[in-house]
Parts: structure tokens; C-alpha cells; sequence
């Protein structure tokens, strides 16, 4: 029942030069986490503060959860109430993450942690989490027009909690006993999870939530600094067609893995080479926070507003972010595209 994460398809799976150099990088990058870690307390603190709160937006936002930004990162940071039923969601996405963030290494998985992890995302909310569906939840793709494509259709309700006990067996003895490469078990087990789709509603969120809890485990913590959600978010095209590529006859065990492998393992590389700039910019010193709005801006690829820069940089106050945007255009290195409320900024062409 499980099409991906069993021992005869991942036999058949074969590397070539391109994906052992990607394995190798992402093993090297693991390797200087330490150096990493050697900075300043507050620099990590920066980049972790920044980095919940872009994980706990995007991954709500993929799945069409929207708050303002500034509600959000109050939510997280001063961990306010909730007032409405998106807040709720977002609220519940921020006490899993901060769970994850604590104790991970101390959590193995399991069906209950499943459950567990699915249910924190309702715990504000009226609708009940920690079940597997009742119901048959086809993945559909709903056109400008209004008509409907069924991307895939999951495993059914009644083969649900068998394929979960499976999965999560295939995983533990895949890990322990069979000794393979994590970066290659971990998404594998995410594409089959999201496959069989176990729950009624949340379980793209709850496949993100498993993606940081099993790389943790293996001392992958990127995501504790640089937000995958958001990497996932700013790549959504790929990040859902890749995932369709490899579902593509899925149930037969003729699917594709490697689209949505390339494609996971590209979203850690660019975690991992991101995490290693910021960290250089923000060990300058006592200019540090002007120096991560400069390497923020420098990242922009289109006009940009303040908000942007406040959503990247939230340890850092607007009244700093003006002042530093005033210092890029006196430069000549930033120029401002409109006035007011509405006023946007783009980069001058070298």
C-alpha cells in the first residue's frame, strides 16, 4: 500500500553524478552547522525569530489562510490570542512549530505523534483535529474559469489507518534497521503522506510540520533559521507540480520520484546557502540589523515596499528600515516608485 517508501522501489532508484554532488553538499553544509552555531547568541535569536514567523505565514498561505502580517508575527512572537478562525489556524501552526522547535530530537515519530501534530493545528478552532478522514478528499485543481481538475485522487478512508501504520513502519525500519540515506527516506515518506492524504483537511500543513520534525532528527536544523514554508511558498509552481510529476501512477508503484526529490532537495541547498550568507552579514557587529535590511534588499528580484522588508526582517523596526532605505537611494542604489501608503522600491540597474 505504501508505493514509495518500501525497500523494492527504492531499489530501483539509481544516482547519477548531478544528485550524489547534491547529497555530498547538503552532508558538507550539515558539517559546518557548528561553525554556524559558534556566532553570537543574538544573531541566531535574529534569524530564528525571523524564520518562525515566515514558516508559521507561508505554510497557512499555501494552503489560503491569510492574516495580516503584523497580526501574525503578534501572534508568534507575543504569542497573542487569536480573534478570528484564520488566526486560529495560524495559531495552531505556531504552537506545533514551537514544539518542534523544542524538543524534536525527543519526539519519535509514530502514529499518535501524527495525530498529535495534526490536532495542534485545531486546537483554537471549532473543527476537530487528530482523525483520519471520514471522507474521500480528492486533490483538485480549481481553473480561473471555475471548472475543476482532479490532480489526484487519494487512498480511500477505510484503507486510511492501514497505510498510515505501514508508512510509518516502512520509515522506522528504513532509518534503523536498513541504515538508508535520510535525505532520501525523509521524502519519501512525505510524498507517500501526501498520497494518502490521511486527513480530511491539513495535511499539507501537517506534511511540513513532519519535513522539520524528521530532518531535525537527523541534524538537518535549517529550518530553525531559514523558513522552508517560505522557500516552499516562494516556489509553489514547482513545489506542487513536482509533487504531482511523482504521484503520477503512484497506486500502481510506477511513479516517478525523482522530480519531487530534486526538487526537496533544491529547497535545502537553498535554505543551507541562504543561512550561510545571512549568518556572514549578521556577525558584522553593532551594524548588524542595518546590514541584514542591505542583504535583504539586495535579494529583492522586483519592486519591493516597506512591508516586504519588515515581513523578512521582523526583530527590526520600520523607523530602522526607512532610515536604511533613505541611506540606498542617497546611494544611488534603490530608487522609490510611487508615495505614501502605496510607495514600492526598486533596485537601480548596476
Amino acid at each position: 500500500m505504501v508505493k514509495t517508501l518500501n525497500q523494492a522501489y527504492l531499489d530501483t532508484l539509481s544516482f547519477g553524478s548531478d544528485e550524489l554532488s547534491t547529497l555530498l553538499a547538503l552532508g558538507e553544509y550539515r558539517g559546518k552547522q557548528e561553525l554556524f552555531y559558534l556566532q553570537s547568541p543574538e544573531t541566531l535569536k535574529t534569524l530564528q525569530q525571523t524564520a518562525v514567523v515566515e514558516s508559521t505565514e507561508s505554510s497557512n498561505r499555501l494552503e489560503g489562510i491569510i492574516a495580516p502580517h503584523k497580526r501574525i508575527a503578534d501572534l508568534v512572537l507575543k504569542d497573542t490570542a487569536p480573534k478570528n478562525r484564520s488566526e486560529e489556524e495560524i495559531a495552531g501552526y505556531r504552537d506545533a512549530l514551537s514544539l518542534l522547535h523544542q524538543s524534536a530530537k525527543d519526539i519519535p515519530l509514530s502514529i499518535n505523534v501524527i495525530l498529535q501534530l495534526h490536532d495542534y493545528l485545531y486546537r483554537y478552532h471549532p473543527a476537530k483535529g487528530g482523525e483520519w478522514k471520514q471522507i474521500e478528499n480528492e486533490i483538485t485543481e480549481i481553473h480561473p474559469d471555475g471548472t475543476r481538475r482532479v490532480r489526484f485522487k487519494p487512498v480511500s478512508p477505510f484503507e486510511t489507518p492501514r497505510a498510515m501504520e505501514e508508512l510509518v513502519k516502512n520509515y522506522s525500519r528504513c532509518q534503523f534497521e536498513l541504515a538508508q540515506e535520510p535525505l532520501i527516506v525523509i521524502p519519501a515518506f512525505i510524498l507517500d503522506f501526501l498520497c494518502i492524504h490521511p486527513f480530511r483537511d491539513g495535511n499539507g500543513r501537517t506534511a511540513r510540520l513532519l519535513t522539520l520534525l524528521l530532518l531535525y532528527q537527523h541534524n538537518y536544523e535549517v529550518g530553525r533559521y531559514i523558513s522552508l514554508e517560505r522557500i516552499f511558498e516562494e516556489s509553489k509552481d514547482s513545489y506542487y507540480e513536482t509533487l504531482e510529476e511523482s504521484s503520477k501512477q503512484w497506486h500502481e508503484g510506477k511513479h516517478n520520484f525523482m522530480p519531487w526529490l530534486t526538487y526537496f532537495w533544491g529547497v535545502l541547498l537553498r535554505a543551507y546557502r541562504e543561512f550561510e550568507k545571512r549568518v556572514g552579514v549578521l556577525t558584522i557587529g553593532s551594524g548588524s540589523k542595518t546590514e541584514l535590511i542591505r542583504n535583504t534588499v539586495q535579494n529583492m528580484l522586483k519592486s519591493f515596499s516597506i512591508s516586504d522588508i519588515e515581513r523578512a526582517c521582523p526583530s527590526v523596526s520600520r523607523d530602522m528600515i526607512r532610515v536604511v532605505l533613505r541611506e540606498l537611494r542617497n546611494e544611488g542604489k534603490i530608487q522609490s516608485t510611487g508615495k505614501g501608503r502605496g510607495a514600492k522600491w526598486k533596485k537601480t540597474s548596476p
